[in-house]
C-alpha cells in the first residue's frame, strides 16, 4: 500500500431522525448564546421555526441566501450580523444557505452550525465559492478559497427535514453529491480511507435515489441518501477536486447556471474525459453503481431519475462554450489527464447536446 496522510474530520456530526431538537444543545456545547439563523427566502418558514425552537438564543433571521454566494449579499448580511451582536450563525437549507454561513464566518470568525435540508455536502468542507460581478454587464467571476475558518463546527443532519424535498431537486442534489465522491476517487491526494468513503457514498445514493423517485417519503431511502451525502461531503472536504468541479464553477459562476443541475449534467462527461487516466477509480464507480461502465452508468442514473442531461436544458448559451473552455484551462490545476483545450471544448459540446458518453476503453 502506498503511504498516505489522513487529516481527520474536525466537524462534529449529529445524524438521525428528529435531530433538529439537538441544535440548542449543540449551541450550548459551543458556548454560544446569540445565534442568527440563515436561510433562503423560500425557506424562511423553516428558519423562523428553528428560531422559535431556540427561544431567546436566536437574535435574528436572515433569509436572503442565494445561489453562488454573491459577495454583495454576504457583505450586507455581515453588517446585520454584527449589528445584532451575534456570536454564531446557524444555516438551515441547502448549499446556498451553507455558502452564506461560510462567507460570514470567513469575515467574522463566528462559529457555524449547519442543518442541511438537501444533499449538497458543502457543510463538510472548508471550501467557499463566491461570485462577484465583472466590469462587463452579464459577466460574473467565481472565486474559490479554502480555510479552516470556513469549515462549520457542527453539522446536524435531520432526515425528517428531507422528506419533503421535491423529486427533481432530490435527483440533482443527490447526483451533485455523487460528483464529490467520484472526483475523490482520482484526487491527487486520495487515500484508502477516503476512497472507501467515496465508493460507499456512491453506492448509498445510487441505491436510494431511484426508491425516492418512486416513493418520495420513504424514510429508509431518505436516510440512505443523507448518509451518502454526508460521506460524499466529507470526501470533498478531505481531498482535492479536479476537472469536474473546475468546469462546474466556471459554468455556474460565469453563466449563472443552477448549481446541482450543472454538476448533474457535467459529471458523466468529466468522468469520461478522465476514464483512461483513472481506470481504477472508474472501476470503483461502476461497481458502486452496479454498471458495466462508470461514466455511462452515471449518465444512465441521471436519465432514469428524470434529471437534466444537457447544458442546453438548464440555460447554457451555446455561444458561451468557447469562453467556458478557455476559462477551464486558464489557470493550471491538477487533473489525472492533461488539460487540453480542444478536448475540453468537445466535452462541453457533448454535455451541451446531452450525448451519452462513449464507453471507456
Amino acid at each position: 500500500m502506498d503511504p498516505f496522510r489522513f487529516p481527520g474530520l474536525p466537524s462534529r456530526v449529529v445524524f438521525g431522525h428528529g435531530t433538529l431538537v439537538e441544535v440548542p444543545r449543540e449551541m450550548e456545547a459551543l458556548g454560544r448564546s446569540r445565534a442568527v439563523v440563515l436561510a433562503t427566502l423560500g425557506q424562511r418558514g423553516q428558519a423562523e421555526a428553528l428560531a422559535t425552537l431556540l427561544g431567546d438564543r436566536a437574535v435574528g433571521v436572515i433569509a436572503e441566501a442565494v445561489m453562488h454566494t454573491p459577495v454583495a449579499v454576504t457583505e450586507a448580511a455581515v453588517v446585520r450580523v454584527r449589528a445584532l451582536d451575534a456570536d454564531c450563525v446557524i444555516a438551515v437549507g441547502g448549499g446556498s444557505t451553507t455558502g452564506l454561513g461560510k462567507a460570514i464566518a470567513l469575515r467574522t470568525d463566528l462559529d457555524q452550525i449547519v442543518v442541511p435540508t438537501t444533499y449538497a455536502g458543502s457543510e463538510m468542507t472548508p471550501i467557499l465559492g463566491e461570485t462577484l460581478d465583472g466590469a462587463e454587464p452579464g459577466h460574473r467571476a467565481k472565486t474559490t478559497q479554502k480555510s479552516e475558518k470556513i469549515r462549520p463546527e457542527v453539522v446536524v443532519y435531520d432526515v425528517d427535514l428531507t422528506l419533503g424535498l421535491p423529486a427533481g431537486l432530490t435527483a440533482t442534489s443527490g447526483l451533485n453529491a455523487i460528483a464529490h465522491a467520484v472526483e475523490a476517487l482520482y484526487a491527487q491526494d486520495r487515500n484508502p480511507i477516503v476512497s472507501l468513503m467515496a465508493e460507499e457514498a456512491i453506492r448509498a445514493l445510487a441505491r436510494a435515489l431511484p426508491v425516492i423517485a418512486a416513493v418520495p417519503r420513504d424514510r429508509a431511502a431518505r436516510a440512505d441518501a443523507l448518509y451518502g451525502a454526508w460521506l460524499a461531503g466529507a470526501c470533498l472536504g478531505t481531498v482535492g477536486m479536479a476537472l469536474h468541479h473546475k468546469l462546474c464553477h466556471v459554468l455556474g459562476g460565469s453563466f449563472d447556471l443552477p448549481h446541482a443541475e450543472t454538476h448533474t449534467v457535467v459529471l458523466p462527461h468529466a468522468a469520461a474525459y478522465n476514464a483512461q487516466a483513472a481506470p481504477e477509480a472508474m472501476a470503483r464507480v461502476a461497481r458502486a453503481l452496479g454498471a458495466v461502465d462508470g461514466p455511462q452508468g452515471l449518465y444512465d442514473l441521471a436519465a432514469s431519475l428524470g434529471a437534466p442531461i444537457s447544458l442546453s436544458a438548464i440555460g447554457m448559451p451555446e455561444a458561451g462554450l468557447d469562453r467556458a473552455a478557455e476559462a477551464a484551462v486558464a489557470n493550471p490545476y491538477w487533473n489525472p489527464r492533461a488539460l487540453e483545450r480542444g478536448a475540453i471544448r468537445r466535452l462541453l459540446n457533448d454535455a451541451f447536446q446531452g450525448r451519452r458518453p462513449d464507453a471507456a476503453v
